[in-house]
């Protein structure tokens, strides 16, 4: 219970007309994963199950990921491990362990350890090779390598060590073999000379056939990484000499080609089962590529790949190290160890490395006319060239053919460039897509370009916008829409003051054969009816609304008074002056809303304000005011409540004053 001075009222009104208060507060793809490691040593493919394995030095493990990057396991405890082979029959991913002085075994089905097997004390086994019928390794620390082989066809391993004479390797040296040529093995140094060896170990022991290094070599620093060709007459190398992968012969170690890069330091190589060659280089300048991709004998790349990341919407420079590239057996992929400069290392994967990348620009004019012609052009790009008659399919997508339209192919012209008209038959937004279908040297590709097909205009309406109804009025109302092409069906949305929900749907409906759709709601607060037309394809979208307000349910019963009487058609209260009205107000709820009393005193002929002061309501709408104070006695009063929308403390209601209540004080 609140109370009021009823001697404040009367002196504010006898005085001047003012308040007393205030208110109350108111293509294929390529892809990309991230790999658990912290350094790169080795990877290798298996084909047959699909698999990437790559060992982490620093981490002492090898993880196994599928073709997508996702890992499979972590095989741990291999401390330093470097080198991997795969066995011809794919079961099985030798690991070269040079923390343990082993090669420890992994089966590529369940990616468990199967096996190790010591290569001797201080041997650090580094590099491996599968050739003639034995397992090799490069092993040996700065100053002091050599090559050694491990037999496991009997029931006990045989490790044969020195196999070439000390001093002909100052390091664990680079091995490699290719299946084509079974008793071939390639040796190569990565010290400060530039040494390449060549074996011939059919009879069990390396024999050396040929050799190329020290002063003899005389074109650059040192062997980064080797590869043989599928038939073993050719060694392809990274080197630091310059921006070339070099080629060699290796019957005799003489010079063949050289496959150029866009930078001076080399890192890794390899060579796929049908040729195709990859050379990459360790540049910090992401726009140059580090890899290029030659079909065999070539100089000039089919294809580059550049590796970035994007953090933060900036591109990030990656690297890219040694013994970091891989083809797959089927060499349908080239996967790529790289690392950014805070050490994070990524799995990147290069989708069909032997096709030329294809491109297409498509260029559509942003808007036109509906059943006017108009014309698209574009060019389609690749580092071969195309072949004479390359067509381009072409497919409209709109409103009338969502799941796409096919339309004439357009030529390619010997310079790449196209151009087809069209007549839009429906308006909106239109899309044009060109696809190339590629071939065995190039990749697809495809282009799309939109145009804002121009639609007719329709008219929209709802009735009954600034009206405002008692509380809980059932209104009606009605929405015409126009002329449309097709689509007769309108919604109804209502958006009802302060329920938290905003606009909500309450009506989907054809319009009848005048054009219109109705719909009922019971107000209880303002609301704003909104009828929305998707539009077809000759006529474009639409939206109308209508804003209509809701008053809430007002009363105000006064009680403590004698006697009442009809006075001028009004029912008037008395009281004694030594009582105290008490001034009840109920109101439709809402949280904090606060209700106005209103005083006005009959005074010199005319009802004249007598002031106004807000007051809180509970949270069942009620309010009780007590008038207070010492009452003057022969006045004729009044008094209503009103909630005024946004003095009331909310805007969910229109302003609703409710009757005057008549009253007077005597002796």
């Amino acid at each position: 219970m609140r109370s009021i001075s009823a001697v404040t009222v009367l002196a504010v009104a006898l005085s001047s007309v003012a308040l007393i208060g205030s208110a109350a507060g108111a293509a294929v793809a390529d892809s990309s994963a991230a790999l658990p490691i912290t350094s790169s040593g080795d990877i290798i493919v298996d084909g047959v199950h699909q698999r990437v394995f790559i060992s982490d030095p620093s981490g002492g493990k090898v993880v196994a990921t599928d073709y997508n990057g996702t890992v499979i396991r972590t095989i741990t405890s291999l401390p330093q491990a470097d080198g991997l082979e795969l066995s011809a029959d794919s079961a099985t991913v030798y690991v070269a362990v040079p923390g343990t002085d082993e090669i420890v075994a992994i089966d590529t089905a369940t990616v468990t350890e199967t096996g190790r097997y010591a290569t001797g004390d201080g041997t650090d086994p580094q590099h491996l090779a599968l050739a003639g019928g034995k397992l090799w390794f490069g092993y040996g620390s700065v100053g002091h390598g050599n090559i050694g082989s491990l037999d496991l066809s009997g029931g006990q391993t045989q490790v044969s060590l020195a196999q070439e004479a000390d001093g002909t390797w100052n390091d664990a040296p680079l091995l490699d073999s290719v299946p084509g040529a079974p008793n071939t093995l390639a040796a190569g140094s990565r010290q400060y000379y530039f040494t390449l060896g060549i074996y011939d170990v059919s009879s069990g022991t390396a024999s050396r056939t040929a050799f190329l290094g020290g002063q003899d070599a005389a074109i650059g620093n040192t062997a980064e990484d080797l590869a043989l060709t599928p038939d073993g007459t050719e060694l392809v190398v990274a080197t630091t000499a310059g921006e070339f992968q070099q080629v060699f012969r290796t019957s005799d170690l003489s010079e063949t080609i050289r496959y150029p890069s866009t930078y001076w330091e080399q890192r890794s190589v390899d060579v796929a089962p049908d040729g195709l060659v990859a050379g990459g280089t360790d540049t910090y300048a992401s726009f140059l590529p580090h890899v290029s991709i030659y079909k065999p004998g070539s100089t000039a790349p089919r294809r580059t790949a550049n590796f970035t990341d994007e953090q933060g919407g900036v591109s990030q420079e990656t690297l890219l190290d040694h013994g970091d590239l891989a083809f797959a057996p089927d060499s349908s992929r080239l996967f790529a160890v790289t690392h950014d400069l805070r050490g994070r290392y990524r799995l990147r994967v290069v989708t069909d490395p032997s096709k030329a990348i294809t491109t297409i620009t498509l260029n559509a004019p942003a808007t036109a006319d509906r059943a006017k012609s108009l014309t698209v052009s574009g060019k389609v790009t690749n580092t071969l060239g195309l072949t004479a008659g390359t067509t381009v399919a072409v497919t409209r997508t709109d409103l009338e053919s969502p799941n796409g339209k096919a339309l004439p192919a357009a030529t390619v012209k010997a310079d790449g460039t196209f151009s087809f008209t069209d007549t839009p038959p429906a308006g909106g937004k239109v899309t044009y897509k060109v696809s190339y279908a590629g071939d065995a040297d190039r990749t697809t590709a495809s282009a799309s370009d939109t145009v804002e097909v121009s639609r007719n205009s329709t008219t929209l309406t709802v009735n009954k916008n600034g009206k405002v109804y008692a509380y809980a009025s059932n209104v009606t109302f009605t929405a015409h829409l126009g002329t449309t092409y097709k689509n007769r069906t309108l919604s109804l949305y209502a958006d009802t003051a302060g329920d938290g929900k905003g606009k909500y749907l309450v009506k989907t409906g054809t319009v009848n054969s005048e054009g219109n759709l109705s719909v009922t709601l019971t107000l209880k607060r303002d609301t704003t009816v909104s009828a929305s037309f998707s539009g077809d394809a000759r006529t474009a979208p639409k939206t109308a609304t209508s804003w209509v307000g809701a008053k809430v349910k007002v009363s105000l019963s006064l009680s403590r008074y004698y006697k009442t009487a009809t006075v001028n058609g009004h029912t008037k209260y008395y009281f004694r002056k030594t009582t105290d009205p008490l001034l009840t107000t109920t109101m439709t709820a809402y949280p904090g809303r606060s209700q106005r009393l209103q005083f006005q005193i009959y005074y010199d002929g005319a009802w004249r304000s007598a002031g106004s002061q807000y007051f809180k309501l509970d949270s069942t709408g009620k309010s009780v005011v007590e008038l207070g104070g010492t009452h003057q006695t022969g006045y004729s009063m009044r008094v209503r409540s009103s909630y005024i929308n946004d003095s009331s403390d909310d805007t969910v209601n229109s302003t609703t004053h409710g009757s005057w209540k008549y009253f007077t004080f005597t002796s």
